[in-house]
């Protein structure tokens, strides 16, 4: 029993490992398999830590499956977002993705841009705090040439990130009200609360309509809400949520879900919305209000 007591020990951080790597529950959750079968099968009286063993399998596997998943991704319809891991009850603990800023829809969506190999270097040092030798030796490669490959991937994510932190309370209460807008098409009082520059993001994946471009401007993302709601009179209800450590919200039409979303903000207003429309990527939220 010692092997599956200090590999579940450690499997919330194995998944959340491999869930920011790939974006998605169920490889996420494949990859920790595929490291316990390995870990099951070692000789784990030569390894000097269990951790460090786990955390280098679990990271080579996800940056093997990655590589395979960005062939389907260029060939994705429209834009992918990662898939969101939704808390409807506030008062439940915080999963085992470890939830924090850095695993919000935001940074996820900034990572993909990023190849595999900066993604993990990135994660390790500016999220899990491993040394550049750790680093090293988990990708195989130099000591420097990980410090370039997480300096670049820091370059990148830093042009994307907001200014300052909203405490979460603050991002609760703007977008209770916003939710509030939303549900009477209050097209001016949604647009108040959206940076002018606000931009919009959805995925549809091609199972669903969805919005093939990015959205930019208060009046075009606000007119999308106020849109549906005036096509459906009395039919759009909204439940607040927790997306992936979050506030956010689930959208449920004609009484089944239609879309999990996720906003950023910066200076008390909504500055990006993501809006995951695929009906295989929110398999894990109730379908019905």
């Amino acid at each position: 029993m010692t092997d599956t007591i200090a590999f579940d020990a450690l499997r919330p951080r194995l998944f959340s490992i491999a869930y920011r790597m790939l974006g998605t529950r169920a490889d996420a959750e494949d990859v920790v398999q595929d490291a316990w079968l390995r870990w099951h099968g070692s000789a784990q009286e030569a390894v000097q830590s269990a951790e460090a063993w786990l955390v280098t399998i679990t990271t080579r596997l996800a940056i093997d499956r990655l590589r395979g998943r960005m062939a389907e991704r260029e060939s994705y319809v429209g834009w992918w977002l990662p898939e969101p891991i939704v808390e409807l009850d506030e008062r439940t603990p915080e999963s085992s993705a470890e939830m924090a800023s850095e695993v919000s829809v935001a940074f996820l969506w900034v990572l993909e841009r990023l190849s595999p190999e900066e993604r993990a270097a990135f994660l390790m040092r500016q999220v899990f705090d491993h040394d550049y030798a750790d680093i090293a030796d988990v990708l195989g490669k130099s000591e420097a040439a990980c410090r370039q490959m997480v300096h670049r991937a820091q370059e990148r994510v830093q042009q994307q990130k907001p200014r300052f932190d909203v405490p979460k309370d603050r991002h609760r209460d703007l977008l209770g009200k916003f939710i509030e807008a939303a549900k009477v098409g209050d097209r001016a009082a949604m647009k108040a609360m959206m940076a002018g520059d606000v931009q919009l993001v959805a995925d549809g994946g091609g199972k669903v309509n969805s919005f093939l471009h990015i959205l930019h401007g208060a009046g075009r993302v606000a007119g999308v809400y106020w849109s549906l709601e005036h096509q459906n009179p009395n039919k759009v209800a909204y439940r607040a949520a927790r997306v992936n450590g979050a506030p956010g919200l689930v959208r449920y039409v004609g009484g089944k879900l239609e879309s999990a979303q996720s906003f950023l903000v910066e200076d008390g207003r909504i500055v990006s919305i993501f809006i995951v429309r695929n009906p295989d990527k929110l398999t894990g939220v109730p379908q019905f209000i």
